[in-house]
């Protein structure tokens, strides 16, 4: 079953065409990479799926629903979540206030009460943010401030922010960027924890092709605003068209 689709999109803004009719779809419980040299349109691609843009043509389809004219809160409602490649946190919280707070948020929409105050009376979204570190790897710095950790930490702490709304398709803009590799090896494991224990569809936007080729069961190359492959990990590697995307030149 194909959890998302995108088909004809386009993306103009002023004269460069960002997304020129761009196709893809990712199947239910796979993890997807989107790969492809800077100015490929990734990141815009990645913004009409949550909301942040919308593309002058197309569809985008989620569920078999369109998620275009929806705005980011409502996607996020319909069971999408995103971490994006600067951590968006509190730093001055912990890090079990930062995974309650969009727990909390995601179940009601909003908060109705001083978040603090509700945050002491809810135990069940305590338990459930706790669970969720746990799976992270993080349950052992809990009331630790989320601008003490490293890099590598501040990540898996947002990636818990996203996995706590129980999302079915978690959208990861650059999950290892800046980090070391020990971090980065680190992140593939949970990754792929998370993904067979969870079930969660994944879309990773990722320029480390370690990550890539270590994560992705489907990879899509793109090049000036266009999907040139689709395809498993293992015809990437060798395909002209790839080379000559990364390179300038086809072997």
């Amino acid at each position: 079953m194909q959890i998302l689709e995108v088909k004809g999109v386009n993306k103009r803004f002023g004269g460069l065409q960002a997304l020129n009719d761009v196709n893809l779809s990712v199947s239910e419980g796979a993890i997807h990479a989107i790969i492809g040299p800077n100015g490929a349109g990734k990141s815009t691609l990645l913004n009409c799926f949550i909301g942040r843009l919308n593309p002058d043509s197309g569809s985008v389809t989620f569920n078999g629903n369109s998620l275009l004219g929806m705005k980011p809160h409502e996607i996020n409602q319909v069971g999408v979540s995103r971490v994006f490649q600067t951590p968006e946190i509190f730093v001055d919280l912990t890090v079990l206030e930062n995974v309650m707070i969009p727990a909390l948020a995601h179940r009601d929409g909003a908060f109705k009460l001083n978040p603090f105050r509700r945050m002491r009376q809810e135990t069940d979204m305590r338990d459930k943010a706790i669970d969720v570190l746990e799976d992270i790897g993080l349950e052992d710095k809990l009331d630790m401030t989320a601008s003490s950790m490293s890099r590598g930490d501040k990540r898996r702490l947002e990636m818990a922010m996203g996995l706590v709304q129980d999302p079915k398709l978690l959208l990861l803009d650059e999950p290892t960027a800046g980090m070391s590799r020990a971090d980065t090896n680190n992140t593939i494991d949970v990754l792929k924890h998370i993904g067979d224990s969870r079930g969660i569809t994944m879309v990773i936007i990722e320029h480390d092709m370690h990550v890539v080729f270590s994560l992705a069961d489907k990879i899509s190359v793109l090049a000036q605003g266009t999907v040139i492959v689709e395809d498993v990990p293992g015809n990437i590697k060798g395909n002209p068209k790839v080379q000559e995307a990364y390179l300038g030149t086809a072997n």
